[in-house]
């Protein structure tokens, strides 16, 4: 790993973290509102306020980030698996964040021609032009393959430079959906990626940066844990107890508690929300009476 200089100026609180700016950044600012943090940014600013005073935060393209968090400029920040890769910078990886621009899944840097070309495998495209925008990492997975081929930056709009601009490109997809609009298909994916909080070994050496972190990552991840997940609060007579609670699904099992009338219990249960549609008017049959559905922003399992 790379050495790290540790000054007093680089010490102690607050911790200094990048955010991503651009297609993720909406994405993560709902994230730490939904972990408890608010953020907010003007227009033309880089540098978001936050309620929290142990944080002081800049928005930075997250390409860049491994860099301003391995040369010290930054503590940590928020990057992607991908752009860590492409670096081959040292930082410690924190935490991984199972959320990208459009949900809370990995996404994917496939290889990808038109429809109707004739390349079916990577080995077809020996000797001819890649373009894409992680321009090492597709190097290097060529490389490995024994595959010469020219791969070219792509400073944007990948998707149309095949066939007249390039014969193939990488680019990242998190449906398929834009490729496809493109008359492209995918022929392999080289790289799964997902969302980073990451550090550098000074921030991570230090104990007040380290604990904060660690605080931030728990929150965030419970924060994802909780997407799709709501709470259901319900009150059930004793002797149709039974029959409510085989319909609950729970991480454990439902809670049960008594209530001043004896002969009723109350009942709580996290569960998926898709399913609650379905599931409330069949706890209504089965006995549930003052059924109370609520949102849930985290959940620490």
């Amino acid at each position: 790993m790379t050495a790290q200089r540790v000054t007093k100026k680089n010490t102690g609180l607050p911790l200094r973290l990048g955010l991503p700016k651009g297609s993720l950044q909406e994405a993560t600012f709902e994230l730490f509102r939904r972990a408890g943090f608010a953020l907010s940014v003007g227009a033309r600013s880089y540098y978001p306020q936050t309620d929290d005073p142990e944080l002081s935060a800049i928005l930075i393209r997250a390409q860049e980030i491994p860099r301003y968090v391995n040369n010290g400029a930054i503590d940590a920040g928020i990057t992607g698996l991908d752009w860590v890769t492409e670096s081959h910078l040292a930082v410690t990886e924190v935490s991984r964040l199972l959320y990208s621009k459009a949900g809370f899944r990995p996404v994917r840097w496939v290889l990808a021609v038109p429809n109707d070309s004739a390349f079916r495998k990577a080995e077809d495209l020996a000797g001819k032009r890649i373009a894409t925008e992680l321009v090492e990492t597709t190097r290097r997975f060529f490389a490995a393959r024994k595959i010469p081929c020219a791969v070219e930056f792509s400073w944007g709009a990948t998707e149309v430079k095949p066939p007249d601009l390039a014969d193939a490109i990488v680019e990242l997809t998190e449906t398929g959906s834009s490729l496809r609009a493109n008359n492209l298909r995918i022929i392999e994916t080289i790289l799964e990626s997902c969302t980073l909080l990451v550090a550098n070994a000074a921030a991570w050496g230090d104990a007040a940066k380290r604990a904060k972190l660690e605080k931030i990552a728990l929150l965030l991840q419970g924060a994802i844990a909780a997407q799709g997940k709501v709470g259901l609060k319900m009150n059930v007579r004793r002797d149709r107890l039974d029959g409510v609670v085989r319909l609950l699904s729970a991480l454990h099992s439902p809670t049960i508690s008594d209530q001043a009338d004896t002969g009723w219990a109350a009942v709580e249960v996290v569960t998926d929300e898709k399913t609650v549609r379905d599931l409330i008017p069949t706890l209504k049959e089965a006995g549930a009476q003052g059924i109370i559905e609520y949102p849930l922003n985290k959940l620490i399992v």
